[in-house]
C-alpha cells in the first residue's frame, strides 16, 4: 500500500472561523445573470441534495439535467429520515446556539471531521427552517402555533425540528415542488429511471456522464460545464441495512476509478433503533426513527435467560442501561455509543426476544406521564409501521429493537467548495464525506443535504464557472464514445456469465462477510479474513453469477448485478481503510484500541487526518492519501457522555 506524504489541500478559507463562510462568498468569483444560461449542469440524484440542488441552480437561470433511478423524484431515500431536522435556533430558549450545534456535531463526530465545514453546517442551518417553512413544510407546532422541538442523541438541548415521523418525507416534498416548478419553467429536464453507470473526463474534467435507460436499455451520453453526484451512501454493501433496496455506491464508484478520492470508507453508521432480524428471508431492515428515543426508555433484563414476558419483570430486575452508563445523556447517547452498548447487553445473554438480538423500547412510562393522544401526535405513523412489521402493540408492550446498518459517514472526498478531486465533479449530501466525521448525529442527514443543496452549491459552482470557464464538449467527443463502449462491454460480460448463482446470494455472503470482519466492532483478525474472502468472492462472482434477461429490457437481476459487483470492489476498501486506521473513533470501533469502560479510544497523533484512498488497478492496493485535521476550536478530548 503506497502512502502520499504530501497533504490534501481542502480549501479552507482564512479568517475567524465564525466569519470563513460569509468572506469566502463575498470572495468567491459570480456569474452574471445572462450568462448562467450558457452553462449546463448535470445532477445525479433527486434526493433532498440533488432535488434542491437542481431546483436552486435552475431558478439562478442555469440549464440542468437532473437523473435518478427512481419512477420519481419523491421516491428518493431522503423520505427515510424520519425523525427530524437540527437547527440552531435556540426557540427553546434552553441554551443553543450556532457555537454549539458546531461543537455538538464535532464532539459527535469524535473529532474526525473539518471544523470549517462543520461551522458553516451550523450557521446554515438555521436558513433551512427558515426556506423550508416558506415552501409550507407542516412541522410540528405547539399550543400557541410556534414551530416546536425535540431532543436527539448527543444533544442536551431541543433542535430537532419534525413532522411527526416523516419528516424526510416532507422535506423532499418541499424539494420536489421547488424541483417541479423549475420543470415547468423549462429549466430542468428531468430523467427518471435512468442510471449513471460512468462519469466522462475530458483533459481531466467532468465534462459529463454515460446512462442506462432502466425500462429500454438504451446507453447514451450527456455533457454539461459540470457535473454534480447527490447519491447517497453505501450502507448496502452490508445487504442486511436500513437502506432502501436501490440505494447503492456506482456512482460514486465510478468516480473513484476516474481518479476522485474516496475519504473515510470504513465510517459507517450503525443505527440503534432498527427491528431486529426476524429469519434469513429477509432482504431489509426496517428503521424505527431515534426520536423514540425522546420519550421511550431501553432496558434489558438483570439476568441472562430472562424468559418472562417484559410486563411480568418488575422494575427491579430490569436494567435502564443506558440510563445507568450515560446520566446526562441517558437513552439519547449518539448512536455509535446507543449501539454498542445494547450489542454488550445482547453479548452477555440478556437480550430479549426469540434470537436474544434485541433489547426493549418501552413507552409505558411516557404514556402514564403524558396520555396516550400525545404519543399518537407525535409517533402516530410510526406506531402503526411497527405494529404491522411485528403483529405487536407498541402501546400495549415495549418495542423491540437491534442496531442495524444506516447512514454512511465516509464518500467522495470533496474541499470546502464541495468539489472532488476531478476538476468540475462537486458531490454533496451523504455521497460525500465532509461533515460528520467518523459518526453522524441524529437529525442532521436532512440539514446537510439542504445545506449543501440549497446554499453551498449555488455559490460554489458559481465560483467555479466563472474562474476556470469549462468548455462544454460534445458527447461525440472520443472520451465519451469510449465510455460508452466500456458500458456496454461490462453489461455484456455480466449477461454472459451464465453461471448456477443468484446475485442475492452473492450479496448476500458479501454482507455476512462484511458485518462480521467490519461491523459494528472490529479487529484486526477479523478484518484480515474478511480481505481474504472478498477477492476470492468477487472471483467466484465472475464466474458463477446467473443474470437472467438481456440488456436492452427492463432488468431488475441486471441492475442489481452490477451493484453488486461494485459493492464486491468497493467493501476491500472499506475493510483497508478499517485494517489500516489503527484506533477507536465514533462509528469505527477496534476491539483493540478501547478505554477500561469499553469507550472507543482515539489516537490522535497518529490519525488526526482523513484517509483518501485513490483507484490504481482492482489487483493492486489503492494509494493512501492524507488530509490532517486541524482544531483550534472544538479541541480533541476522551468523548464522555456520562
Amino acid at each position: 500500500m503506497a502512502v502520499d506524504t504530501h497533504a490534501l489541500n481542502a480549501g479552507i478559507p482564512s479568517g475567524p472561523l465564525a466569519e470563513k463562510w460569509d468572506r469566502h462568498r463575498f470572495e468567491m468569483k459570480l456569474v452574471n445573470p445572462a450568462n448562467k444560461r450558457k452553462f449546463d449542469v448535470i445532477v445525479v440524484g433527486s434526493g433532498l441534495a440533488g432535488a434542491s440542488a437542481a431546483a436552486t441552480l435552475a431558478e439562478l437561470g442555469y440549464n440542468v439535467d437532473c437523473f435518478c433511478y427512481q419512477d420519481s423524484a419523491r421516491r428518493a431515500h431522503s423520505i427515510a429520515a424520519q425523525g427530524g431536522i437540527n437547527a440552531a435556533k435556540n426557540y427553546q430558549n434552553d441554551g443553543d446556539s450556532i457555537y454549539r450545534l458546531f461543537y455538538d456535531t464535532v464532539k459527535g463526530g469524535d473529532f474526525r471531521a473539518r471544523e470549517a465545514n462543520v461551522y458553516r453546517l451550523a450557521q446554515i442551518s438555521t436558513q433551512i427552517i427558515d426556506q423550508c417553512v416558506a415552501q409550507g413544510v407542516p412541522f410540528a407546532r405547539d399550543y400557541g402555533g410556534l414551530l416546536d422541538n425535540r431532543s436527539f442523541g448527543g444533544a442536551q438541548v431541543s433542535r430537532t425540528f419534525y413532522a411527526r415521523g416523516q419528516t424526510g418525507q416532507q422535506l423532499l416534498l418541499g424539494a420536489c415542488q421547488a424541483l417541479a416548478r423549475q420543470v415547468g419553467a423549462g429549466k430542468v429536464k428531468m430523467h427518471e429511471r435512468t442510471e449513471m453507470l460512468d462519469v466522462v473526463l475530458v483533459d481531466g474534467r467532468a465534462a459529463g456522464i454515460v446512462t442506462r435507460d432502466m425500462v429500454s436499455g438504451e446507453i447514451r451520453s450527456w455533457s454539461a460545464n459540470a457535473v454534480i453526484l447527490a447519491t447517497g451512501g453505501y450502507g448496502n454493501a452490508f445487504f442486511l441495512s436500513t437502506n432502501a433496496k436501490g440505494c447503492n455506491v456506482t456512482a460514486a464508484f465510478r468516480a473513484w476509478k476516474k481518479g476522485a478520492l474516496f475519504a473515510n470508507p470504513c465510517f459507517t453508521q450503525i443505527h440503534p433503533t432498527c427491528i431486529p432480524v426476524s429469519g434469513d428471508y429477509q432482504s431489509k431492515l426496517t428503521l424505527m426513527s431515534e426520536s423514540l428515543r425522546n420519550d421511550g426508555r431501553i432496558w434489558v433484563p438483570k439476568q441472562p435467560g430472562e424468559t418472562r414476558a417484559p410486563g411480568q419483570i418488575p422494575e427491579a430486575e430490569r436494567d435502564y442501561y443506558l440510563e445507568r452508563r450515560y446520566p446526562s445523556f441517558g437513552n439519547l447517547s449518539p448512536r455509535d455509543i446507543a449501539s454498542r452498548a445494547a450489542k454488550e447487553v445482547c453479548d452477555e445473554g440478556r437480550g430479549v426476544g426469540p434470537t436474544g438480538l434485541g433489547v426493549y423500547l418501552d413507552f409505558a412510562d411516557a404514556i402514564q406521564r403524558l396520555g396516550r393522544n400525545v404519543i399518537e401526535q407525535r409517533y402516530g405513523n410510526l406506531f402503526q409501521m411497527y405494529e404491522r412489521i411485528t403483529g405487536e402493540d407498541p402501546y400495549a408492550v415495549p418495542m423491540r429493537i437491534f442496531p442495524a446498518v444506516h447512514y454512511t459517514m465516509g464518500g467522495t472526498w470533496v474541499d470546502y467548495n464541495l468539489m472532488s478531486t476531478i476538476p468540475g465533479l462537486f458531490v454533496l449530501g451523504e455521497a460525500n464525506f465532509s461533515d460528520h466525521g467518523a459518526n453522524r448525529l441524529g437529525a442532521s442527514a436532512l440539514m446537510q443535504g439542504l445545506a449543501d443543496g440549497y446554499f453551498i452549491i449555488p455559490y460554489t459552482l458559481g465560483n467555479y464557472f466563472a474562474s476556470q470557464a469549462p468548455p462544454r464538449v460534445g458527447t461525440d467527443h472520443a472520451e465519451f464514445r469510449g465510455a460508452e463502449t466500456a458500458v456496454r462491454e461490462r453489461i455484456q460480460k455480466l449477461l454472459s456469465v451464465n453461471g448456477s448463482r443468484s446475485v442475492d446470494t452473492f450479496h448476500r455472503e458479501l454482507g455476512l462477510a462484511l458485518w462480521t470482519g467490519c461491523g459494528m466492532a472490529r479487529n484486526a483478525t477479523g478484518l484480515k479474513q474478511a480481505l481474504d474472502r472478498i477477492p476470492a468472492l468477487r472471483q467466484e462472482f465472475w464466474e458463477d453469477v446467473n443474470v437472467v434477461g438481456g440488456g436492452e429490457e427492463l432488468n431488475v437481476t441486471l441492475e442489481k448485478a452490477g451493484r453488486v459487483a461494485d459493492f464486491l470492489e468497493f467493501a476491500e476498501v472499506m475493510c483497508l481503510d478499517a485494517l489500516t486506521r489503527g484506533e477507536s473513533c465514533g462509528g469505527h470501533f477496534r476491539e483493540e484500541h478501547q478505554t477500561e469502560d469499553h469507550e472507543a479510544k482515539r489516537d490522535d497523533e497518529n490519525f488526526c487526518h482523513v484517509s483518501a484512498w485513490e483507484y490504481t488497478d482492482i489487483d493492486t492496493a489503492p494509494k493512501l492519501h492524507k488530509e490532517p485535521l486541524v482544531f483550534e476550536h472544538a479541541k480533541p478530548s476522551q468523548r464522555s457522555y456520562k
